[in-house]
């Protein structure tokens, strides 16, 4: 590329390098300049200008991010469209992305030119989910440098594949049913964020001839895969799982994992099938060693010993307060780490029970209903709002006229409230720690509510999802921990998550709450006629 300040009138043809004001509006940096441009640039007394001019071994921005994504593109993604020197690549499919750091470093080696970002290898991801782009940094490539990247990476998602899978839950003589119950179901939870399920649970003693018959009895009728959760944590290859798998004549591939939580996991082999003894923090939703493990084998993807020893690097998946010292030795400004919390402020629906009014659009005091949810949420300890918009996307977002939000567009808002709300968790940014579900129709909820929840959140004390009250009542914005995002995604039709809590009661936190306003939705005439005659202390 030739980079240089040169007379306006010799500039045809080649690229601005800077954006540039005229009277007739602005060029953008890049911007191919025609002759009606130069005409402009000359009346509006710009004599010179900074340009580049492409030589013959230059490919443009545009050009070449697209030859890079394809370059870089296997089964399971798609390319956009390329703009400003970036192409964005998506997945096709619900699943387990691949790549490698080697292979991305080797892209980016390639040329200063020339980058790919990825997200992290093996992120589950769903359709249309980013997962990558390619970006040219100047306003060209060189032809040479991007035909080195041919064939150096490829990204692929692998897409979740149905297996039939059968549960071992073993028990001693004083194990509580509702103990094998829950277990039950947030195995089960897992398996759905993977599109599977159950399709068999066993329930067994704990020792190893039970178990042998159990694993047994279940290859016999075509289990893929087998899950066993033993009422004691496994502690060495002897010990009763492991033990039992050998007995039925499957073999043990790995004990333990430099994961944590989640080391005490068991992986095995039967007669083609995969065998996982699961370890004791399997029994929360919060993410383990034993997700990584499942996810790849419903993919599809290989899990061997090697597998399994490379996950160390990235592998400490939370702080563990008795190691490696007690938390009551750790400084004190260490115990209190404030998380980070993403708003999703769910303002896409058609409000049919308004009427013709968009009731998000309806004005309170001066502003539209929307605009309160979103300045509330402003004054919080939130630290991200995505809004989500869907009808009349245009007006809401002119309503809001605020910095610092990101939108995120539904155009499937009328197939119901979940199609919403999964928009909006595909937004949250990965050092997110909790997620607050807000409603655009609840304007009378005001920040200091929003912190309660805030500093309610506890996930290490059994606070992982709180929720509001009032008079023993349960409301609205719900604040979850990630955690519990691969399963929202499955959501369906016009239900949000709230349907989840009883699911987790061990996870639970209610939030007492000192009025109505966590209760109140402004979905009809007559409560928005009700809001409007009620005091304002805002």
């Amino acid at each position: 590329m030739i980079f240089a300040e040169i007379k306006t009138e010799e500039a045809e043809g080649t690229y601005l390098a800077h954006s540039i004001n005229t009277n007739k509006g602005r060029l953008g940096k890049g911007h191919h300049l025609t002759a009606l441009d130069i005409e402009d640039l000359l009346t509006s007394d710009i004599t010179t200008i900074t340009t580049i001019r492409l030589e013959e071994q230059d490919v443009h921005e545009d050009l070449a991010a697209a030859q890079l994504g394809q370059f870089v593109c296997n089964s399971g993604v798609k390319t956009s469209p390329a703009f400003t020197g970036r192409c964005n690549i998506y997945s096709t499919v619900h699943g387990v992305f691949e790549t490698t750091p080697q292979e991305i470093g080797q892209i980016n080696s390639v040329d200063e030119a020339i980058t790919l970002a990825t997200l992290a290898p093996y992120s589950v991801v769903h359709p249309d989910q980013l997962v990558a782009t390619a970006k040219i940094i100047p306003l060209a490539a060189p032809s040479q440098a991007l035909d080195k990247t041919k064939g150096v990476a490829q990204l692929t998602v692998h897409p979740f594949r149905q297996r039939k899978t059968g549960l071992i839950l073993t028990r001693f003589p004083q194990t509580k049913k509702s103990v094998l119950e829950k277990t039950k179901t947030v195995v089960n939870q897992r398996l759905k964020s993977c599109v599977n399920e159950l399709s068999e649970t066993v329930i067994v003693d704990h020792d190893p001839n039970s178990i042998a018959k159990a694993i047994s009895d279940l290859r016999a009728n075509n289990h893929e895969l087998i899950l066993i959760f033993g009422a004691s944590a496994i502690v060495d290859r002897q010990d009763a799982l492991p033990k039992g798998l050998e007995l039925s004549g499957g073999k043990i591939e790995h004990f333990g994992m430099p994961v944590d939580p989640g080391n005490l996991l068991l992986l095995g082999k039967h007669s083609g099938s995969d065998i996982i003894g699961l370890p004791g923090c399997a029994r929360s939703p919060k993410l383990n060693g034993f997700d990584w493990i499942l996810q790849r084998i419903i993919a599809g993807l290989p899990v061997t010993k090697d597998t399994i020893v490379q996950m160390g690097c990235g592998g400490l998946l939370s702080e563990i307060p008795t190691r490696p010292q007690p938390r009551e030795k750790m400084p004190p400004e260490t115990l209190h780490i404030t998380p980070r919390i993403t708003a999703i402020l769910l303002a896409a629906g058609q409000s049919r029970r308004m009427g013709p009014k968009n009731k998000l659009l309806q004005e309170w005091h001066g502003k539209p209903l929307v605009k309160w949810v979103a300045d509330n949420i402003g004054e919080s300890q939130v630290d991200h709002t995505i809004v989500v918009t869907g009808h009349e996307a245009d007006l809401v977002r002119e309503s809001l006229c605020a910095n610092g939000l990101e939108y995120v567009h539904n155009p499937d808002y009328a197939d119901g409230l979940s199609t919403s709300l999964i928009k909006g968790l595909m937004a949250v940014p990965a050092d997110s720690d909790a997620v607050l579900i807000c409603l655009g129709d609840m304007p009378s909820i005001d920040s200091s509510q929003l912190d309660e929840l805030i500093k309610a959140y506890d996930p290490e004390n059994g606070a992982a999802i709180c929720v509001p009250t009032f008079e023993g009542k349960r409301g609205n914005p719900v604040l979850w921990s990630r955690s519990f995002i691969p399963e929202m995604l499955n959501l369906k039709g016009d239900s949000g998550a709230r349907h989840l809590l009883g699911n987790y009661p061990g996870d639970l936190q209610e939030v007492i709450m000192d009025n109505t306003s966590v209760l109140s939705d402004i979905d009809t005439p007559e409560a928005l006629s009700t809001l409007r005659k009620t005091s304002f202390s805002k």
